[in-house]
């Protein structure tokens, strides 16, 4: 919200990836430097799924649409889904399964992709090929890569780890992606 100034007359668009509810090891995943991510922020599974309902719920109305970008849950994470607010969208990620009946009950819809024209953007879960940039859109927003990004500023990363654990708004996202040309 940091760039949005006024109340828009329609719902309002948030994005977010890979928040990875319920699972266990993702709090074991380390950087390059050997450094635990998430782990040396939560000290279990459950108060990371926390925070980030507690971070979701504190941005997101319930009429407002929030494109999830991939990488929902594992285990017995869906169970946080109807917690949720908001009318959810799933871009598919790498650890989803498009016929999985909590996330087919929970997402509105469940696609591969979405393209945005009037933001400019192509939401994936896995950043795509620089020519796929080329056919209508500038930018891709995406997750998949975690604390890491894209060395391109045609990219914008919404893993979770990048936006501190909370969506943000497509807008916000698109004035960011003006700014850097």
């Amino acid at each position: 919200m940091l760039f949005r100034s006024g109340i828009s007359a329609m719902s309002d668009i948030w994005l977010v990836s890979d928040t990875h509810w319920g699972h266990e090891n993702v709090l074991k995943f380390t950087d390059r430097d050997g450094k635990l991510i998430r782990g040396s922020k939560f000290a279990s599974v459950e108060e990371m799924d926390e925070h980030m309902v507690e971070r979701w719920n504190s941005v997101v109305k319930d009429g407002d649409k929030v494109y999830h970008l991939g990488d929902v849950y594992f285990a017995q994470g869906h169970r946080i889904l109807t917690r949720l607010k908001g009318q959810k969208r799933l871009i598919l990620g790498n650890h989803d399964n498009g016929k999985d009946q909590n996330l087919v009950r929970h997402f509105g819809k469940v696609v591969v992709w979405r393209m945005f024209t009037e933001f400019d953007m192509l939401l994936t879960h896995v950043p795509v090929h620089p020519q796929s940039l080329q056919y209508g859109v500038k930018y891709n927003i995406h997750g998949h890569l975690h604390q890491n990004s894209v060395n391109d500023d045609r990219y914008y990363n919404v893993s979770v780890e990048q936006i501190d654990y909370t969506p943000v708004h497509i807008e916000d996202v698109q004035k960011i992606m003006r700014s850097r040309f």
